[in-house]
């Protein structure tokens, strides 16, 4: 007889994207394809498409803390991240519950602004997550404008990229990815600064395209649902790159703006696990 809850199970806090190709909705395609069940707390609601996002709102905290209540009598959470958290009150609420609740490792992704721009946290809400997420954090997985807003530092090469890191580990995060898709190189190479100490370089060829919308949404629910089965930082990490790779690498053709990825590229690729 299968056990009850035995199935790896993932959860996704952030906000909702109804082009469907970042936030929550790339987060749940993103875990089922990596073989989780994915959960949601849902942060905030955005108006969006490929073009930007047109309007959002952020959900009343009482509902939040229910949600995570209501999830946590029933589900058995393996491993769970964050996404877009809107402003410092709902910052400040996602932390106390997952202080509540222990859901497994932590992957923040310190979302700040959307493909096309727009704002998707507010500037007095970046202390809150220095002081009150980084803390939780198992992993964080900020691009290089995001590393530049957590750390001050200024991020334009290999040494100042390993300094940031570093910067991010002793505000609390154990595990640091820095992302270098903003860098203007020929591969995107993205720096890890392990608990351990350990480091490592993960790199894949730039592809000329504008259909990236998601991609660190896909990247770090690829971690938390690799974490969630039992791999290491490390194996997490590097799954999770190729994953996005192939996902950006063999596009679809969906809306006018910066398009989504291909989730479900990488089933045509070798073998993952």
């Amino acid at each position: 007889m299968t056990e009850i809850n035995a199935f790896p199970q993932t959860l996704t806090i952030a906000g909702t994207d109804s082009g469907g190709g970042a936030g929550i909705m790339a987060d749940i395609k993103t875990m089922q394809e990596r073989h989780t069940f994915a959960a949601a707390v849902v942060v905030a609601v955005t108006a969006q498409n490929t073009l930007g996002v047109q309007d959002f709102m952020a959900l009343p905290t009482k509902l939040i803390d229910e949600q995570f209540a209501s999830l946590a009598v029933d589900l058995k959470i393996s491993a769970c991240k964050t996404g877009m958290l809107a402003d410092a009150e709902h910052v400040k609420i996602v932390a106390a519950n997952l202080r509540k609740y222990n859901f497994g490792p932590l992957t923040v992704d310190p979302v700040m602004i959307a493909k096309g721009g727009a704002p998707l946290l507010a500037a007095d809400a970046i202390d809150s997550v220095k002081q009150l997420l980084l803390p939780l954090a198992t992993l964080v997985t900020p691009n290089l404008p995001e590393a530049q807003r957590l750390t001050g530092m200024t991020i334009t090469n290999a040494a100042e990229t390993k300094a940031a890191a570093h910067y991010l580990q002793q505000l609390g995060a154990k595990n640091v990815l820095i992302k270098g898709g903003h860098a203007d190189q020929s591969e995107v190479r993205d720096f890890a600064l392990l608990a351990s100490g350990d480091s490592f370089w993960v790199s894949a060829p730039r592809v000329a395209t504008k259909r990236t919308h998601g991609t660190g949404d896909t990247l770090s629910s690829c971690i938390t649902a690799e974490l969630a089965k039992g791999k290491t930082m490390a194996q997490a990490i590097r799954l999770a790159k190729k994953f996005v790779a192939a996902a950006i690498a063999e596009t679809i053709q969906v809306g006018h703006g910066h398009g989504p990825l291909n989730h479900w590229a990488y089933r045509e690729t070798e073998a993952w696990d």
